[in-house]
């Protein structure tokens, strides 16, 4: 059984999950399939995103969300992740990423209750589309819920000078860019955070931590990773060719010493 601290907020006596919503069309990426199940070589996002999560050494069951004609697809992509006491469930998203979420955080509680595994008590919410996102950040932020942090983002500074404009595109404000950060995924949350957050939501939300902050909460940030950057468009799909090439070649070049 899962204690609590006097936080609230379940020790680390459970088990962590994550959700990875993958239903969306991807009509910016142009490749004229859904966005999860593009490439990036030789693997889908979907299959690098679910990978990376249990990889980490950080999470055990994942519950991804994907288009209702796709289900066969990516149950026979994930089938090789499935192996110890791992939990890899694929479900059918909704109309809105909002509604996809809502739909893995049934089927996880659900998957749960009938294994007979202990309840989690960290979860996750990562973008499929953020496929090469390593280790170390997914670490950062469970280990932050764990410490009693309700919700957790990893973030990286703001480089650009954002300009705040107007509906006529006239610049209005030049927010304090030291005071900004880009939000990347995974998010973390005590479930109880999540589902309460999740519950009162009445509208579309691109961003789970903002569900959160609706309700009045504190959301704590962590330090993100530059490879866990969102693929949306092309460029950012080639980009990613080439920082998978560069990750491979060392290993590569290993393999082909040892070779005889």
């Amino acid at each position: 059984m899962t204690q609590h601290e006097s936080s609230g907020h379940p020790a680390p006596t459970g088990r962590v999950a994550a959700v990875v919503p993958a239903a969306g069309s991807g009509v910016r990426l142009g490749a004229g399939v859904p966005k999860a199940f593009v490439e990036v070589s030789g693997r889908t996002m979907l299959e690098r995103a679910v990978a990376g999560l249990l990889a980490s050494g950080a999470v055990d069951d994942v519950v991804a969300v994907v288009p209702g004609d796709r289900v066969a697809e990516a149950e026979e992509l994930l089938a090789p992740l499935r192996s110890g006491d791992h939990l890899v469930v694929v479900t059918t998203g909704g109309a809105q990423r909002t509604d996809s979420v809502r739909n893995g955080l049934a089927v996880l509680t659900a998957s749960l209750a009938r294994s007979g595994t202990s309840v989690h008590d960290v979860v996750l919410v990562h973008d499929a589309a953020r496929c090469l996102t390593p280790a170390a950040p997914i670490l950062r932020v469970v280990e932050a819920v764990r410490s009693g942090e309700g919700a957790v983002v990893p973030v990286l500074p703001v480089i650009d000078t954002v300009k705040q404009v107007d509906a006529g595109g006239y610049v209005v404000g030049t927010p304090d860019r030291a005071a900004l950060r880009a939000v990347q995924t995974p998010q973390g949350f005590a479930p109880d955070v999540l589902l309460a957050a999740y519950d009162a939501a009445g509208d579309v939300a691109t961003d789970d931590a903002g569900l959160v902050e609706r309700l009045g909460r504190r959301v704590a940030t962590v330090a993100g990773d530059v490879l866990s950057f969102k693929i949306t468009t092309a460029s950012d799909h080639a980009r990613a060719l080439e920082e998978v090439r560069a990750l491979e070649e060392p290993v590569n070049r290993k393999n082909s010493k040892e070779d005889p």
